[in-house]
């Protein structure tokens, strides 16, 4: 069952045409009215009011939240300043992007991450031993961006100027129509714009102060369909849209050769070990390696194991998790006590006769010794091939 947002008893009267789609399990407007021109002419003339509600929401605190996104993230997370916003990509162990979002420094060990997709369990399997909290904030922090050139202005009127100075991507507390709200400089249209977060409960009343506000300024509310024709023409990527996340494609796999044709198991550690350095896999000829050509991909099994408690299976049968021996390529390593990356084991259940296919682990190292073989994890099926390690595609190594 769709949910709805804190806002919604402000946005459906408005909502003429009735154009509504599914956004992470919310109900959010498309458009207002039959055509969503006015809406994005707003966005570029005049100023646009859009719920972003349903952001995936989450706070990261303690001693180790820093080196915890540091470790996640590609942007250098100790350069980011109290009460400034990073957007930055995420990526998996093979350097390849998961997500991206905003992340804001709201304490010294405190932060707030905003994705498009779940990314709850990526962070609390990469926190493994660290001294943070991690929670998803989803449903307890409401949204709004208020964007065009007459946003300042509109802002200016409806929070007492408590945003008039603010930087691009920096972050300003305030309050507006009495209720208590953080401002960010930031926005998906590439046009002027802010973002204004409160609790659920000030929602309406938020809403209320920034219509009222904004009414002499020609501000309009817009959906979905005109903030997306913004973001097209200000270059912004979207998830699904314009790159497929690693963990929903299949070619995301490396091959036995990392580049410059040497042996990842030779060339372990060689690798910049303070930044991400995605390369294109090559044979040990130079020549390019698809690890999809054949419809499959197999390797070598060389350990087992139960699906942990933390963890339990879901669905029908047991779940397991696969490990090879397959050397990596472009990854961070740590090098002279360096950030370097750590990833984690993905679970997937398994059911007699149930087909699965694709990517079902990601990479765990056991160590992060420079020079150590890393350990990688998968199970693929393919219909193409009959069998992976002497067993059917739909069955388990036993």
């Amino acid at each position: 069952m769709l949910r709805t947002t804190p806002f919604h008893s402000r946005i459906a009267p408005l909502n003429l045409a009735q154009n509504w789609r599914r956004w992470s399990g919310y109900l959010a407007a498309s458009a207002y009215e039959l055509h969503h021109d006015r809406e994005y002419w707003a966005i570029r003339n005049s100023a646009a009011l859009i719920d972003v509600s349903p952001l995936y929401k989450y706070t990261i605190e303690g001693p180790d939240a820093e080196r915890l996104l540091d470790r996640v993230v590609t942007r250098d997370v100790t350069k980011c300043k109290l009460h400034q916003v990073f957007y930055t990509p995420w990526c998996d162990d093979d350097g390849k992007v998961m997500d991206d979002g905003t992340l804001t420094r709201l304490t010294p060990d405190s932060f707030r991450l905003t994705s498009a997709e779940p990314n709850l369990r990526w962070l609390q399997d990469n926190a493994l031993g660290m001294d943070v909290s991690i929670r998803d904030i989803s449903d307890d922090l409401a949204a709004l961006a208020l964007q065009g050139p007459n946003a300042r202005r509109i802002l200016h009127d409806a929070a007492k100027g408590a945003a008039d100075d603010l930087r691009f991507f920096r972050l300003a507390k305030g309050e507006i129509a009495g209720v208590p709200v953080e401002i960010t400089r930031t926005g998906y249209t590439g046009d002027l714009g802010y973002e204004i977060w409160t609790e659920p409960a000030n929602a309406e009343a938020l809403w209320d102060g920034l219509m009222e506000s904004g009414e002499s300024h020609r501000i309009l509310p817009a959906g979905m369909l005109a903030l997306d024709v913004a973001r097209v023409e200000a270059g912004l990527v979207l998830i699904g849209v314009d790159y497929v996340p690693a963990h929903q494609a299949a070619s995301r796999l490396p091959t036995n050769w990392d580049s410059g044709g040497r042996s990842s198991s030779t060339a372990h550690g060689s690798l910049d070990a303070t930044r991400f350095a995605p390369r294109r896999s090559v044979g040990p000829n130079g020549s390019s390696e698809d690890s999809t050509s054949a419809g499959t991909l197999s390797r070598r099994f060389t350990e087992k194991s139960a699906c942990p408690r933390s963890f339990p299976p879901r669905g029908g049968g047991p779940a397991y998790r696969y490990t090879a021996e397959i050397p990596r390529s472009g990854t961070r390593r740590a090098a002279a006590g360096r950030r370097c990356s750590r990833s984690t084991s993905r679970w997937r259940t398994f059911s007699p006769g149930t087909p699965r296919s694709g990517p079902t682990c990601a990479w765990r190292s056991p160590s992060s010794t420079t020079g150590r073989r890393p350990w990688h994890a998968w199970w693929i099926r393919s219909s193409s091939t009959p069998s992976v390690s002497g067993t059917t595609p739909n069955h388990p190594p036993q």
